[in-house]
Parts: structure tokens; C-alpha cells; sequence
């Protein structure tokens, strides 16, 4: 298990890359928080520290977002907020890019609970006193 603190949203590209580090052998990444805890701000950060320069948005209503790093190799960013049901995340080929072996940061993962592979590192985001963020990663 990994801790990091974050204190203000000005440390987030010191904690990004600080996440990197601890990101070990793992692909598949399932980010938990209530909503507004930073899921979506974090993995904008994490992408920017992996060398992506494309415009990193929510794939809130695309549901997946699709980035490539400096390396040219591709990552895939998920929103499962908005699935009515599993079939839906079947539809969008979820498991083909849970198992590509390239980066998947999901979020709202509990809607697919299911479909996630249990090799992953879960990561929560929990909102503090004052703002701050208590980022926790568990690997499976």
C-alpha cells in the first residue's frame, strides 16, 4: 500500500509523479472518490507527468478517452460514471482494453466491478480537512 499526500491542487504534478514511480508492473488502474474528490484532475496530471501533450479531457460522455505518451504508446482513460449496466461496457469493448496491457485509468470503477481484471492496483481518493487529498494505492 502507498500513501500520498496532497496537500494543495500546486503539488498535484509532484504527486503525479510521485504515482508514476509506485506505478510498479500494473496496467489497470481503478481510481475510487466520491464525486469532486479529484479523480479526473489527478489523471490529467499523471498523463501530463507520462509525456502526453494532447488536450486531456473527461471521458465523461465519450466513456473512454484515448492518449498517447511520449513514447507513443497508448492510454486509455474510462468513465464509467454514465453506464446504465455491464452490457454497455461490454459494447465498448472494456475487457479488450483492460487486457491490451497498456495503461487504463478507470474511474467510477464500481459500475464494472465485474469486468475488472484482478491483477490491478486500486486507488482512492479520499477529500480531507482543508482540501486535502489523501490518494491511498493498493495493488491486487
Amino acid at each position: 500500500m502507498n500513501v500520498i499526500e496532497l496537500k494543495s491542487i500546486s503539488d498535484i504534478e509532484k504527486a503525479a509523479s510521485q504515482f508514476i514511480k509506485n506505478m510498479g508492473q500494473n496496467k489497470v488502474f481503478a481510481f475510487y472518490g466520491e464525486m469532486g474528490a479529484g479523480k479526473t484532475t489527478f489523471i490529467k496530471a499523471i498523463c501530463r507527468a507520462l509525456g502526453v501533450n494532447e488536450n486531456i479531457t473527461s471521458p465523461t460522455f465519450a466513456l473512454i478517452n484515448e492518449y498517447s505518451t511520449k513514447n507513443g504508446d497508448p492510454i486509455y482513460h474510462f468513465d464509467c460514471y454514465r453506464l446504465k449496466n455491464l452490457a454497455e461496457a461490454y459494447d465498448i469493448g472494456a475487457e479488450e482494453y483492460f487486457y491490451s496491457n497498456h495503461i487504463c485509468f478507470i474511474e467510477w470503477p464500481e459500475k464494472i466491478e465485474e469486468l475488472l481484471p484482478t491483477k490491478r492496483a486500486d486507488v482512492t481518493i479520499s477529500i480531507k480537512k482543508n482540501q486535502c487529498r489523501e490518494i491511498v494505492i493498493i495493488e491486487k
